[in-house]
């Protein structure tokens, strides 16, 4: 009872954390010269990092259980591996590139799960005799962990594409900058301060020549996140054949999450294959990577939505209080 009552205040507190901190991340968006308010968005996300991890501790104490049985759980570990890929670079005293598509993935899955429109399934249950296996931890956080570097990958690649084919991109126009800014916005100061130096040279080929940096730099990282996701959902596949087969008495059965599954796999093998070819590299790999972004949410989201095949034990219906 008292870890229950633990887990509806963290619950509470990791929402009332996100609405403070979604306005705050917006404004550092907006305006980025107010050191500040981006550190305030920092230690919110670190706040909600230990909420989050707190709710999962709490919960899987309470239930016996690691908590990964539903949709509700599924979305709230998600949230977590936001989190945790977006403090890696902290951690490592690297400039933190991947903040823009961690913070907000992080604030938004944790709303939805926190928000009421789960509540059916806020209430832990005894496990279904197919979840009731070692296997569970194993299988279903490395699918979930995979699903956040590779949706973190794509967004960066969705992000590619944006600025190659936006044309008359101005980076140091401020009504036409936001995207950009969004990403390297310590560096494009930098910049700034040193366009004084630049007079004598050409200004729009030094605007062609950083947003190509920047497009390097955006293939570089997604390529590097994709490939960790890639590494996480291999493993995550092979870990539930095995479970498949101790469960169904199969290793594969074709059922509607595993072909997505497959599918997932097989769209990101492509984009690594992709990438070994110089001339499908960046936009072309990047195309492939925004098709994948689709895919996990069809792979993930979707199919609990429709509640079919052998893993309609995630399926759920919205409620509202």
């Amino acid at each position: 009872m008292i870890f229950a009552t633990f887990e509806h205040i963290l619950s509470h507190i990791s929402f009332s954390i996100i609405l403070i901190v979604i306005p705050i991340h917006l404004m550092t968006l907006l305006v980025h010269e107010i050191i500040g308010l981006r550190d305030s968005a920092e230690r919110g996300m670190i706040a909600t990092f230990f909420s989050i991890t707190g709710l999962l501790v709490s919960r899987w104490i309470y239930s016996g259980h690691f908590p990964l049985s539903n949709l509700y759980e599924s979305v709230i570990f998600l949230s977590c591996s936001f989190s945790i890929i977006h403090m890696i670079p902290k951690i490592r005293n690297h400039k933190n590139f991947l903040s823009t598509i961690t913070a907000p993935s992080t604030i938004f899955t944790q709303g939805f799960a926190t928000s009421g429109l789960l509540t059916e399934m806020h209430q832990s249950a005894i496990l279904v005799p197919a979840l009731q296996s070692q296997w569970l931890m194993m299988h279903v956080s490395m699918m979930l962990l995979s699903y956040a570097a590779l949706l973190c990958g794509s967004l960066l690649s969705v992000a590619l594409l944006v600025i190659t084919f936006r044309k008359n991109t101005n980076i140091f126009c401020k009504s036409n900058n936001f995207f950009i800014k969004s990403f390297f916005w310590g560096e494009i100061a930098y910049l700034n301060e040193k366009r004084s130096v630049l007079k004598n040279t050409s200004f729009p080929a030094f605007l062609n020549y950083y947003k190509y940096q920047l497009t390097e730099r955006l293939d570089y990282w997604s390529y590097r996140v994709i490939s960790l996701g890639f590494t996480f959902l291999t493993i995550g596949i092979l870990c539930g054949a095995v479970w498949a087969n101790e469960a169904w008495g199969s290793y594969w059965n074709w059922d509607p999450k595993e072909t997505w599954a497959f599918i997932t796999w097989t769209i990101f093998a492509i984009y690594l294959h992709t990438r070994t070819n110089k001339n499908w590299k960046g936009t072309n790999s990047a195309l492939v990577a925004s098709i994948g972004f689709l895919i996990i949410w069809i792979c993930y989201f979707g199919i609990n939505l429709l509640g079919i095949g052998l893993h309609s034990y995630g399926s759920f219906t919205l409620t509202s209080n």
